[in-house]
């Protein structure tokens, strides 16, 4: 059975999602049998390369005040805490993540996309550096593994694996999303949003029993 999931790392609720997801697949029964697929979505595409205080710009953007994206920032870190998860409130930049995504899919042909997207999600929401900076970002893939000079090649090469985060943004279209985190289990079941475990263990079920 396959699952596919669209995210981007500047959003919370796919970092939150995520875990909760990860937990409800350790309780299915058949989670060995469950094939995972990380798909790009960009939630700013036309975002500039973070340069403004994430709760500025999200609040601006949703027509929010300060006040009440603070809020909502406290809100997300007490679910990301909630999960062991680290969570800056506002201690991050809001940016263009075309990059990360192009990068991601790098990482995916060398076997290594979740171990650079476990550690972008952690560096975007707990710790003080910005997955915005290039230097950062190749040091992310480096750590998990991945060569040097062929994440410096990717970066600097604006065609190289454009076509595969295009591809899947596409494909999200097609399937009607419009806001991630979005799980869609074996083309039949489609999960928006951050769920309970719980409830992403019944989709599971509910799939399996379908297919």
């Amino acid at each position: 059975m396959r699952v596919e999931i669209w995210a981007d790392i500047a959003c919370p609720w796919c970092y939150i999602g995520r875990a909760r997801f990860t937990q409800g697949l350790a309780g299915f029964a058949h989670r060995d049998q469950v094939e995972v697929v990380h798909r790009s979505f960009e939630l700013n595409p036309e975002a500039e390369n973070g340069t403004v205080p994430i709760i500025d710009a999200v609040a601006a953007q949703y027509g929010r005040t300060r006040e009440q994206q603070i809020a909502r920032e406290e809100q997300a870190a007490a679910m990301a805490q909630s999960l062991g998860l680290g969570y800056l409130v506002g201690g991050r930049l809001f940016g263009n993540t075309f990059d990360v995504h192009r990068l991601l899919h790098f990482a995916k042909a060398r076997s290594l996309q979740v171990e650079l997207m476990d550690l972008a999600f952690q560096v975007n929401f707990a710790d003080k550096r910005s997955v915005y900076d290039k230097e950062t970002l190749v040091g992310l893939a480096v750590e998990v593994g991945l060569n040097e000079a062929e994440v410096r090649a990717v970066l600097d090469d604006p065609d190289a694996y454009t076509a595969e985060v295009r591809a899947d943004e596409r494909l999200a279209a097609e399937l009607g999303a419009r806001g991630v985190p979005f799980f869609v289990l074996n083309r039949q079941y489609g999960v928006s949003g951050v769920q309970s475990a719980e409830s992403y263990t019944r989709a599971l079920e509910q799939a399996w029993a379908a297919r």
